[in-house]
């Protein structure tokens, strides 16, 4: 079958149809879990992770290593779970994380700014029993779409309303969720998006190059420095300026790490001043 990314407008509709969806498909639907298997699995602050999945990094936790650590840890735990397969994946970078892998299909739903408004005033009203005011809820919604679009800038320079980054773009302004399920359902079904040995090794070598990029963030003796990650098959290298031999031995004891390579990089010369 395939995994599913949605990337979603605030009041667009998204986690209503993903839920769906994963139903009709038989999928696993992940969203908040995500979160708590991140929590449960690494023992991190519940607060601070739900803050950097949901908004751009301060101008200092851009240079927090906690914060890479974290941010880290929530890509892994999204790539574990594509690597289960049949999932439908809510939101997190999914679009660009799993990009260039054929038994993924990106989606991204979106609707008239407006529309969103009034659709968020419903959902709050139906959740709390108090209606937010027109003003609140504009401000809401009109500051989420600004921390959606940011984190993905910082973390991965894309932008997130580029279509390019979607196999799918609904626009449901007309649409109902259920035509809007349906619609990817069934291009979800096609010949073209069967999982493959190829496809589950791509996912699998991505996997394991972010796991071992939590160990070296969760290390003592690694976690000050920075270092890129590859995988293939089992095979890891890593690039880095320095502390690549105990960065070695932290990325052998990775399970599923077979061979571990690296390549120094040379940090050029400080030319001389001239007057």
């Amino acid at each position: 079958m395939a995994v599913i990314t949605i990337s979603h407008e605030m009041g667009a509709g998204g986690p209503e149809i993903g839920m769906s969806l994963a139903k009709r498909l038989g999928y696993r639907y992940v969203d908040q879990e995500l979160i708590q298997d991140a929590v449960r699995r690494y023992g991190l602050a519940e607060e601070k992770l739900s803050h950097l999945d949901e908004s751009k990094p301060t101008l200092f936790e851009r240079f927090d290593a906690e914060t890479r650590h974290y941010i880290t840890i929530l890509q892994t735990t999204l790539l574990e779970f594509a690597e289960g397969d049949n999932a439908v994946l809510i939101g997190r970078g999914g679009q660009w994380l799993l990009r260039g892998i054929p038994h993924v299909l990106r989606v991204r739903m979106v609707a008239p700014f407006e529309q969103r408004v009034r659709q968020w005033m419903k959902r709050t009203a139906e959740v709390t029993g108090e209606m937010p005011t027109q003003r609140a809820a504009t401000d809401f919604v009109r500051r989420d779409d600004s921390e959606r679009a940011g984190r993905m800038r910082y973390l991965y320079e894309v932008d997130i309303a580029d279509p390019s980054l979607y196999e799918i773009v609904i626009n449901t302004e007309k649409l109902s969720y259920d035509a809007a399920v349906e619609m990817i359902e069934r291009v979800a079904r096609h010949p073209n998006l069967a999982t493959t040995d190829a496809g589950r090794q791509v996912v699998a070598s991505r996997a394991l190059a972010s796991r071992v990029q939590v160990g070296l963030a969760m290390h003592s003796e690694t976690r000050r420095y920075r270092f890129t990650v590859e995988a293939q098959g089992g095979v890891v290298t890593l690039e880095g300026t320095t502390a690549l031999e105990r960065a070695v031995d932290v990325a052998r004891d990775v399970p599923g790490v077979k061979q571990v390579r690296t390549r120094q990089l040379e940090i050029p010369p400080i030319p001389p001043f001239v007057a």
